[in-house]
């Protein structure tokens, strides 16, 4: 870790991918979730149809999407390790509030933690769910995106809100 204490700097404060190579395997998982406001035409209309647009099954597409950023999360944020996840799981539902969640439940046994690959699967999910929602309206937001949950490795993380939900 750099002087700066964030670790993806040197001691010069260069931008540097973290060595992992020390740290021992352990099991280590992490809950991500994103939030989809519709307008309330759509989403009733989107709940009228079963889900479906004209490109198709919204969740189901969206759970697909979600899983294949997950998996390749490496490639799209700058010094993520590239991982062989042992599992990747998204759920997709209204909440009482109208929104949609987007949840990704990511884990696996590795040196380093799965915390991005949990929050770019839930957010491409969510931006799936934009794009084949947007014929019916542009009116729709992506917001809340977050970690709920971290476990393994030095430290453990669980928002407020995470662990009365369980």
């Amino acid at each position: 870790m750099g002087r700066s204490g964030l670790t993806h700097l040197d001691a010069q404060h260069q931008p540097a991918m973290v060595d992992v190579g020390a740290k021992e395997v352990t099991a280590r998982s992490a809950v991500a979730e994103a939030r989809v406001r519709l307008p309330a035409a759509v989403a009733h209309a989107l709940r009228a149809s079963g889900h479906r647009t004209s490109k198709g099954p919204v969740f189901d597409t969206a759970i697909i999407a979600g899983v294949m950023a997950a998996k390749r999360t490496h490639e799209l944020i700058p010094f993520c390790h590239p991982l062989g996840l042992d599992n990747c799981q998204l759920q997709i539902a209204h909440a009482r509030s109208g929104e949609i969640v987007v949840r990704c439940t990511v884990s696996v046994h590795h040196r380093t933690g799965v915390e991005m690959e949990a929050l770019t699967g839930a957010t491409v999910a969510a931006l799936t769910i934009y794009d084949m929602c947007k014929a019916l309206s542009h009116d729709i937001e992506i917001t809340a995106v977050r970690l709920l949950a971290k476990a393994g490795g030095r430290r453990h993380f669980a928002r407020a809100t995470a662990r009365k939900k369980r």
